[in-house]
């Protein structure tokens, strides 16, 4: 027969009301270790007036949640005067955003008398911005030096219209702009657009004594251009912090005009007298030419004379004479310092 079973075959009421009893002491127990294991914080959040209750750390918990820390920091919030709810703390918490940072900017912002309500904070934290520092150069304006010392460029360098390189470095005092911080340029864009802004200057300004006697106009100009659109800052200031004179760069562009002038002078010369070179290779190629053509007619002298010898029309003694012409007009030439050997071979 069962334990539970009387001898009459019931149940029996006792063992069942121990059961019971048993189950009852252990869900207590249970009940009371998670009752004290939160009640610390609890109590905490009640008297700070967080109002975050039992159940919400247990649900918490339950998803994994550092309830500790979102008790603590809603406890710091409360104090603070900001109202946040426990529920948009958590669902910051679980798109991996970093709630204390976020926390203690929207403190700052609060008590610096700037308007950042939560959700923004949580929407900078989450898009990768360090909403804290945010919050600390929107208060206390932070220095940019131009350029970046990091890039590896001391200086900014321009070219005044009489051709003096001048070669400047800024400090650009900027704050944040909250309300811009999403979606705005970062630090590089300012230090690009003020080294611009001081190049353009520099080259706008008609002698290099002007600006080296009012490095205030570069500010100026730079203030002017509203370069800060569009950015996550505002522009406070800009000081030329050094300017100093650089090489005489119209002087060295004039000098390389004036040589590469002379290289294609020198190139437009050497075509001439390759053409030169040409044409005289040309010409005396004709006058061999021509000279092969005379001595050509020349060669067919003897054939005519003993043509015309056959053909009667040539006598001995026209023959002689023609000779005698021809030993006068060599003789001549050679008192006059011709020669003979240009007039080609000698009839026979």
């Amino acid at each position: 027969m069962s334990p539970l079973f009387a001898a009459d075959g019931q149940f029996d009421s006792t063992v069942i009301l121990l059961i019971l009893g048993a189950l009852g002491l252990l869900v207590g127990l249970f009940v009371l270790i998670v009752f004290f294991s939160f009640l610390r914080l609890w109590v905490q959040s009640f008297l700070a007036g967080a109002r975050v209750g039992i159940v919400d750390m247990i649900r918490m918990k339950l998803l994994n949640i550092d309830y500790s820390m979102i008790v603590r920091q809603k406890i710091a919030l409360v104090q603070a005067g900001v109202k946040v709810s426990t529920q948009d703390m958590e669902a910051h918490y679980l798109s991996r955003g970093n709630v204390p940072k976020t926390a203690t900017a929207v403190i700052a912002a609060h008590k610096a008398g700037i308007d950042l309500p939560w959700r923004v904070a949580a929407a900078i934290d989450l898009a990768g911005r360090d909403i804290l520092d945010a919050v600390k150069t929107s208060v206390n304006p932070k220095v940019i030096d131009c350029p970046d010392p990091a890039k590896g460029r001391p200086t900014l360098d321009g070219v005044c219209k009489n051709g003096i390189q001048l070669k400047a470095r800024a400090r650009v005092t900027v704050r944040t702009k909250l309300d811009r911080l999403v979606g705005g340029a970062t630090e590089e864009t300012i230090i690009a657009r003020v080294g611009e802004g001081i190049v353009k200057a520099i080259g706008s300004a008609e002698h290099h004594t002007d600006v080296l006697a009012s490095p205030n106009l570069i500010s100026q100009a730079v203030l002017k251009s509203s370069l800060d659109s569009q950015t996550a800052f505002e522009i406070v200031s800009v000081d030329v912090a050094e300017i100093d004179v650089g090489e005489n760069i119209g002087a060295i562009l004039q000098a390389n005009q004036a040589k590469a002038d002379l290289q294609v002078a020198q190139a437009h010369a050497e075509k001439r007298r390759a053409a030169a070179v040409a044409q005289e290779q040309e010409m005396k190629a004709r006058v061999e030419e021509n000279r092969a053509k005379v001595v050509e007619a020349e060669s067919q002298v003897p054939l005519a004379i003993s043509q015309a010898f056959r053909d009667g029309r040539l006598g001995i003694m026209d023959y002689y004479n023609l000779r005698n012409l021809q030993s006068d007009t060599e003789m001549r030439n050679s008192i006059a310092g011709m020669g003979t050997n240009d007039r080609g071979p000698r009839p026979t």
